[in-house]
């Protein structure tokens, strides 16, 4: 799986191409799907950006919910029936539809940042609050990282 870091702003452009940071491509074009997956994220006003093999492991995470319970369905629904394939072009764009566009606020410009194993995109003066409230919340919370399933192992 790919792990996404750092942030950059780029230029939407009228055609809505979005130029998908160089290090994001390179993690993701030798994959079956050279591109992303975009969808609205439930969260925030933001786009939610994964690569092809999340998007797989997301859809088997979901098979351990009962196949038509309300939480499967309403999670699949939020998830899967918005995800649009984003192929990259020659010069590493993608197209971004304009309902993820509206429902993040993005006009001209755009921030991609990368949260690990997924990334987002958000409207600059958007993700500056976002990331103040963040860092806000990590500091009054003392939000720390959880051990990895190798450290706890290693204590047994």
């Amino acid at each position: 799986m790919p792990v996404f870091l750092s942030t950059y702003q780029n230029k939407i452009d009228k055609k809505n191409r979005l130029t998908v940071p160089q290090p994001f491509r390179s993690a993701v074009e030798r994959q079956k799907f050279a591109g992303v997956i975009l969808f609205r994220s439930p969260s925030h006003a933001c786009i939610e950006g994964f690569d092809f093999a999340s998007m797989e492991e997301l859809s088997e995470r979901l098979d351990r919910f009962d196949l038509f319970s309300s939480e499967q369905d309403d999670l699949a629904t939020t998830i899967f029936a918005e995800a649009v394939q984003c192929p990259f072009d020659s010069e590493g764009r993608i197209i971004v539809p304009d309902h993820l566009l509206q429902h993040a606020e993005i006009t001209e410009q755009a921030i991609v940042i990368g949260l690990g194993r997924k990334f987002q995109i958000w409207n600059p003066t958007n993700f500056e609050h976002r990331q103040a409230d963040a860092r806000d919340s990590v500091k009054s919370n003392g939000l720390t990282v959880p051990h990895s399933k190798k450290s706890d192992e290693a204590k047994k």
